[in-house]
């Protein structure tokens, strides 16, 4: 170290040193070094089988691993991939289809970890019934096969909507589903874990408030930038991050506080401006940051700090 120093130094001796006062100043008493920046690249996703990337969600049993899927068209499978963007397994869901899949979640409950996968897309606004799939985290990442645990029908009260992002409160027993073009977005909840295996109708608890107003200017993708394509609960419940084209936003909720009277504040919001197509949102495992990706391919994985 000492001896590259030296040659820098005797390369460029201006330089040296005003690096060396820098590094002084930041090692010094009451200084430290400036905040990371919103978004970080954390590593790029390459495989083309997830070339229309729509979900992603943090594992709660593998360390440095997020789960991700495809939207519709595509076979009916789920990705493991490190935080760096490798694929490491491939597991395909018996007995369903992708008919629309735009969102996944992990939560645990009773001591099992679990994925909610929402088959709720529906761009036309043709479909009558949705589905969401659970499905219990595999043990070991060598891929094969897995089966729902449990699925939930339902569809909405009031004529079909399109539908890309999901949230479970599992500490309450509550999904969280937020529709994608009506503006406000509308917000709804469905049981975790429904008694009633016939066909539910997700009930309406209100609004988002303090959406960045759609832009009017520019061609029809800047005006869809204020459209929602993701959301996630943190791991410790307090905040709902919410993903559009454009922006993350953050709504914190209080101890015992309502999702209704939580999404009735104005969040805190941040740009994401260099995301192409951005579709996926996951909070960390540790509940400390955001990966955020798009359907693109090669499509890069960032870090946010919140």
């Amino acid at each position: 170290m000492l001896s590259a120093m030296a040659a820098r130094t005797r390369r460029s001796p201006v330089h040296a040193l005003r690096a060396l006062f820098v590094a002084t100043l930041l090692a010094a008493p009451g200084c430290s070094a400036p905040p990371p920046p919103f978004a970080q690249l954390s590593g790029v996703i390459l495989d083309t089988r997830l070339a229309d990337l729509s979900g992603l969600a943090a594992s709660r049993g593998h360390a440095d691993t997020l789960w991700a899927l495809d939207d519709g068209g595509n076979a009916p499978e789920l990705f493991a991939i490190g935080n760096r963007g490798g694929v490491q397994a491939t597991y395909r869901v018996a007995g369903v289809a992708n008919t629309d899949w735009e969102d996944l979640a992990s939560f645990d409950l009773d001591g099992r970890h679990y994925l909610l996968i929402a088959d709720t897309g529906d761009n036309g606004g043709l479909r009558k019934t949705l589905q969401l799939h659970v499905v219990e985290e595999p043990a070991s990442l060598e891929g094969g096969r897995l089966r729902p645990a449990w699925s939930i029908a339902f569809r909405w009260p009031d004529g079909p909507r399109d539908c890309e992002a999901i949230a479970v409160d599992a500490a309450h027993g509550q999904v969280l589903l937020i529709s994608k073009r009506r503006q406000p977005p509308e917000v709804f909840v469905l049981p975790l874990r429904p008694r009633d295996r016939g066909l539910l109708v997700a009930r309406r608890v209100g609004h988002l408030a303090g959406m960045p107003a759609a832009r009017t200017d520019g061609d029809a993708r800047a005006r869809m930038d204020r459209q929602v394509t993701a959301a996630d609960l943190s791991p410790d419940g307090r905040t709902l991050a919410v993903l559009t084209y454009g922006d993350v936003l953050f709504y914190s909720r209080r101890a015992d506080a309502s999702w209704s009277k939580t999404l009735a504040g104005r969040p805190r919001t941040r740009t994401l401006s260099w995301l192409p197509q951005a579709e996926a949102l996951a909070w960390s495992a540790d509940g400390h940051g955001l990966y955020a990706s798009g359907e693109h391919s090669p499509a890069p994985l960032l870090y946010l700090n919140p």
